[in-house]
């Protein structure tokens, strides 16, 4: 049940891979495309005519909007509207979660259906240049995927910098930042739900032969990322308010050090070598060495205060770890713009811009406070271990949709084995 047919890398053209991709504040995968899919043919005689056109007409619309979204996703200071003024993401995303519910339909109550109709989707960072399966559940999963891509490409272009009305520098308003976070939030409920209710209705062939796109560890990734990044605009935020303590600060630090973390740990036996593969790989190296940079600042400063030799000690070799991959995650960044497709750095802000500033000039103060104060050199040591703080951002809760109304109504024209099409 459900085989499936990946195609070589070598045998296509439809994968679309731009040359270079802009700004990037949000690492946003290439978008996986849809590819047509004949629904009367599949489903003739076991469904009505009625919902044969409905499901056949939100797909085509589907493919024909991924399609065109896929050469302007890239396109940081696009300015693509419908004619009613929205945005064509925005309008692909709704179009893809008023298909989930008729969708769904083919998987309800275990109907044999969901076995019916080849699903194909064009890959992005698997080597195949596209996989298709005779399943229904891989339809939902990569629809689930597409949402969560939708969403992380949103809220990089909310978190682009623009200028401000002062003029001072460009940086991403408070308001985009708040809504950002939501965003991020969003995009890992839909990656969760994938993992945790999607993925295991899979056949454990089919779950193997997924694209890298699809995998478990991809998919854990992205939710961790989305909540790694949304835990960087809070810790900006709190930069930003004369409220927040140090340790405020250091606890997000921390956990956003555990998001990236983890993130890289499910990512580190995959085969991510093939373009945008590649390049996913590299951001979250960059992003995890940027955390462990701000966190090790913010844990030096908490030692400072201390009162002993040996916490101030701390504090410096705190203090110079944070400037080390400081350092590194300049190098790390570079690896990534460098990577395929290319991408370049929006002008500094918020966190990073702040830290920039602060870590060597912080670090190279308390080194030689710390020198003048004890009169003699002192090898410090090792950095001291970060705090383990619980991780308190959470995806969104998000479950699958009802099925829609009109599986009730569909006059079923014939059995397919001993099930029946019901309704959610």
């Amino acid at each position: 049940m459900g085989c499936l047919v990946s195609t070589p890398k070598d045998t296509g053209g439809n994968r679309r891979r731009p040359g270079s991709i802009g700004e990037v504040s949000v690492y946003v995968p290439g978008l996986r495309i849809p590819k047509p899919v004949d629904f009367s043919q599949s489903l003739s005689g076991h469904v009505s005519k009625t919902l044969v056109e409905r499901l056949t007409a939100m797909r085509t619309r589907i493919v024909v909007m991924a399609g065109q979204e896929a050469l302007t996703i890239t396109r940081t200071r696009r300015k693509t509207t419908t004619q009613h003024g929205r945005s064509t993401l925005v309008d692909l995303h709704q179009a893809l979660e008023d298909y989930l519910p008729v969708l769904l339909g083919l998987v309800s109550d275990g109907s044999q259906l969901q076995f019916k109709v080849q699903f194909i989707w064009v890959n992005q960072e698997d080597d195949a240049e596209e996989t298709a399966m005779f399943n229904a559940w891989y339809e939902v999963l990569s629809v689930l995927h597409l949402m969560a891509v939708l969403s992380l490409s949103q809220a990089n272009l909310l978190l682009l910098p623009r200028t401000s009305a002062d003029f001072y520098q460009p940086k991403a308003s408070e308001e985009s930042r708040r809504a950002s976070i939501d965003i991020f939030l969003k995009a890992a409920g839909y990656l969760d739900c994938a993992v945790r209710h999607v993925l295991p209705r899979l056949p454990s062939e089919l779950r193997r032969n997924l694209p890298v796109d699809l995998a478990e560890g991809v998919l854990r990734a992205l939710c961790l990322q989305a909540l790694g990044q949304g835990v960087d605009i809070q810790l900006g935020m709190a930069i930003d308010s004369t409220k927040a303590t140090l340790a405020v600060k250091r606890r997000l630090a921390c956990e956003m050090v555990k998001y990236w973390q983890q993130a890289q740990d499910n990512l580190m036996n995959l085969p991510l070598s093939n373009g945008w593969g590649e390049k996913h790989r590299h951001f979250v190296k960059w992003k995890y060495v940027e955390a462990k940079a701000a966190a090790y600042y913010y844990h030096g400063l908490i030692l400072d205060e201390g009162n002993t030799e040996k916490s101030h000690g701390m504090a410096v070799a705190a203090l110079q770890a944070a400037d080390e991959y400081f350092e590194e995650s300049k190098t790390a960044c570079e690896v990534f713009n460098a990577a395929h497709p290319l991408s370049r750095n929006p002008p500094l802000w918020g966190t990073m811009k702040y830290l920039s500033e602060k870590i060597p000039k912080d670090t190279s103060s308390k080194v030689r406070i710390n020198r003048d104060l004890y009169s003699h050199e002192k090898n410090m040591g090792t950095a001291p271990t970060l705090p383990d703080f619980a991780l308190a951002l959470k995806p969104n809760e998000y479950q699958l949709p009802p099925v829609d109304p009109s599986w009730n109504e569909n006059v079923q024209l014939g059995h397919i084995g001993t099930n029946e099409v019901k309704g959610g």
